[in-house]
């Protein structure tokens, strides 16, 4: 069940300028729990999880097509993960250029 709890990992300014407070962002399933979220991450990453915050984005109204039809686009749902001082996720860390 864990692998389908973590979708994706969020990439954006805003979530690469928390990554050195070690806060990190996912796009989760809609109906996943706080803990299952920590379990997953921990699983996944061999990280431990201080705390989880979660946020449910309303999917946007989009006009489509040539008659300019709108259509709701689906909801998603982020987690902001906090993990220990010492533990960094490395899948998502950025390199830092080498001259």
């Amino acid at each position: 069940m864990n692998a389908f709890i973590l979708k994706k990992p969020v990439v954006t300014e805003k979530s690469y300028g928390m990554i050195p407070e070690r806060i990190y962002t996912f796009v989760v399933a809609k109906d996943a729990t706080k803990g299952q979220i920590k379990e997953a991450v921990e699983k996944t990453f061999g990280v431990n999880v201080l705390d989880v915050h979660t946020v449910t984005i309303k999917g946007k109204v989009k006009r489509r097509g040539a008659k300019r039809t709108t259509t709701q686009l689906p909801s998603k749902k982020k987690a902001y993960v906090r993990i220990q001082k010492d533990q960094q996720i490395e899948l998502l860390e950025l390199e830092q250029d080498k001259k």
